[in-house]
């Protein structure tokens, strides 16, 4: 493994591209994807359903579909995650590196107990006795408020809720101990009370364990109350990228603007949501330019056919990429509050 020190990120993403080949040609769903994450920090990255949030994720897990391939770099502590054999990715996810997926009654083993799936993590990449790897898992259940978990182990998945199973989901993937956790729209069909209280667990476990974490959502809420950075995704690439604070008080993108101006607040009760018109291009048939001209306000002719280059803002830590400017974008008259 790479020399590292306490200035080296935790996970250094360089240029990432995820391409898909097609009976109608390759389809470029991530492009130009480049951040750094250091331990103890979260980072959210949000956009529309395609977008291409999960499939950077499952690249950087090495869980992409069998007609798709990875690009660029993507260093955890100083290794590539893209270069890494299977036996070496085997050996890091899961252990140093784990992910809780969107649907955790699919991602369940239906046919095996909570126990088992939970023990079986414990003796491939702990090496524990199957004794020791169930008093873990207890723990570890208890840790996520699994009531009477000594029980409940032993239990199937159907048995569950649907809040206590990503709360099992989000045990299993914490077992470890990892340096860095990808949460994929951990409140996906989850009613309000149980999304609340699953954020409030993983801040919590954060904050007790240091833990990164990297959070693809599309619900700007859960965005603004756990993430340190985020990053906006549209059409497979970075609109805009930034401090949770400057993206939400100070947005300088027209989709980060109409993303926010769609997002229903309670402040403003009463009040017509704005949506943005149009619908997200074909990710085989992007636009030369700007992948959201199609659907922009402020779209000018260069936009379909120019690609804007994502630069810094002035002198503020935000990344933008647009040709119009950024008071031509707050023009717009979506003010946050």
């Amino acid at each position: 493994m790479a020399a590292t020190n306490a200035s080296t990120p935790l996970l250094d993403v360089r240029n990432l591209g995820v391409r898909f080949a097609t009976p109608e040609g390759e389809v470029s769903a991530v492009n130009g994807l480049s951040f750094t994450l250091g331990r103890g920090q979260t980072l959210g990255i949000v956009g529309e359903s395609g977008s291409g949030k999960s499939q950077s994720m499952l690249a950087l897990m090495g869980l992409l579909a069998a007609n798709g391939r990875a690009s660029g770099q993507a260093l955890y502590q100083g290794e590539d995650l893209l270069a890494m054999t299977p036996q070496r990715l085997n050996q890091v996810r899961g252990d140093r590196i784990a992910m809780i997926f969107q649907d955790p009654m699919t991602s369940l083993n239906p046919y095996l107990t909570v126990e088992r799936q939970m023990t079986e993590v414990l003796e491939l990449h702990k090496g524990l006795t199957r004794k020791s790897a169930l008093q873990l898992a207890i723990q570890t259940l208890e840790q996520v408020r699994i009531p009477d978990a000594a029980r409940r182990i032993r239990m199937y998945p159907h048995e569950f809720s649907g809040g206590m199973r990503q709360r099992i989901m989000i045990a299993m993937a914490l077992l470890c101990q990892p340096d860095l956790l990808i949460a994929d729209e951990p409140t996906t069909a989850l009613d309000v009370t149980v999304q609340a209280q699953t954020m409030a667990l993983l801040r919590d476990l954060q904050r007790e364990s240091g833990t990164a974490i990297v959070l693809i959502t599309h619900d700007l809420g859960v965005v603004a109350g756990l993430c340190d950075e985020v990053m906006v995704l549209y059409g497979g690439r970075v609109m805009e990228q930034g401090s949770a604070e400057q993206i939400f008080y100070r947005p300088t993108h027209p989709y980060t603007i109409g993303l926010l101006g769609a997002a229903p607040r309670l402040e403003h009760q009463g009040e017509r949501l704005v949506a943005i018109p149009g619908m997200p291009p074909s990710m085989a048939r992007l636009p030369a330019g700007c992948p959201f001209s199609e659907r922009c306000a402020l779209a000018e002719p260069r936009c379909a056919s120019e690609r804007p280059p994502l630069v810094a803002v002035n002198d503020e830590q935000v990344l933008r990429a647009c040709h119009r400017t950024p008071e031509d974008a707050r023009a717009l008259g979506w003010t946050p509050h």
